[in-house]
C-alpha cells in the first residue's frame, strides 16, 4: 500500500481539529477501536507504568479518561499530575503521542459521564477495589452481587472514589508511516497560548 506522505501544509493551525482529522481517518479505515490509547504514568519517584485505556472525550481544554481514583494510575496521576498518551492506527501507518498536565476532571462532568454507561458498568464500578491484590475471581463476582442488591432497581450514582483526568497537552506529535524509516513527524508544542509547529527528523 502506498502511503502518503505529511507535511506541515497538510495540518489543521490547531491540534484539536488535527485529531478530529485523523480520527475520523481511522474510524474510515476500519480500526476496530480507535479511541484505545496508551496512558503513561509515574509516581512522584518517577518509576512509570503504562496501560491502554479508551478516550472518553476530548475539546480544546485536553484529553479524558475515566477511572477509580484509588487504582493505580488514579493514585500516580494525584501524586505526579503530568502524563503520556499514545493512539495508535496501524492500518494508516499513524500514531499520536500527547504530553501534558494532568488536572481531575469536574464532578458534574463525571456524573454525566458516568449516566452513559451500561448498568453493569456502573455496579462494576462500585464492586471492584481496582488494582487492589484480590483472593480470586469468585470473590470479585461476589463483591458485583453484593454492589446488584445494594442499588436495586434504583439508578446507579458514579461513586464518590471514581471520576476522569483531563490530559492538558502541551505536545502533540503526529507520526506518519513512510518508506525506508524516514517517517514523517510533526509536533505542536505550546508556546504561551500559541502553538508552535515543528518537524522533528525520523
Amino acid at each position: 500500500m502506498a502511503v502518503p506522505g505529511f507535511d506541515e501544509h497538510d495540518l489543521a493551525s490547531d491540534p484539536v481539529a488535527q485529531f478530529r482529522t485523523w480520527f475520523a481517518d481511522a474510524r474510515e479505515a476500519g480500526e476496530p477501536v480507535p479511541e484505545t490509547v496508551v496512558l503513561a504514568t509515574a509516581t512522584a519517584d518517577g518509576i512509570p507504568s503504562a496501560r491502554a485505556v479508551l478516550l472518553k472525550g476530548v475539546d480544546e481544554r485536553g484529553f479524558v479518561v475515566f477511572t477509580n481514583h484509588e487504582s493505580r494510575k488514579g493514585r500516580e496521576l494525584d501524586a505526579n499530575p503530568h502524563a503520556a498518551l499514545v493512539l495508535l492506527w496501524p492500518s494508516l501507518g499513524r500514531q499520536l503521542r500527547v504530553e501534558g498536565s494532568v488536572e481531575r476532571v469536574g464532578r458534574d462532568e463525571v456524573e454525566a459521564y458516568f449516566r452513559t454507561r451500561p448498568r453493569p458498568s456502573q455496579v462494576g464500578a462500585w464492586a471492584s477495589p481496582q488494582s487492589d491484590v484480590i483472593p480470586s475471581r469468585a470473590a470479585l463476582e461476589e463483591l458485583v452481587v453484593a454492589a446488584e442488591e445494594r442499588f436495586g432497581d434504583a439508578d446507579v450514582p458514579a461513586p464518590p472514589f471514581w471520576g476522569g483526568y483531563r490530559v492538558r497537552p502541551w505536545t502533540l506529535e503526529f507520526w506518519q508511516h513512510r518508506a525506508n524509516r524516514l517517517h514523517d513527524r510533526l509536533r505542536y508544542r505550546r508556546d504561551g497560548d500559541a502553538w508552535l509547529v515543528e518537524r522533528l527528523a525520523p
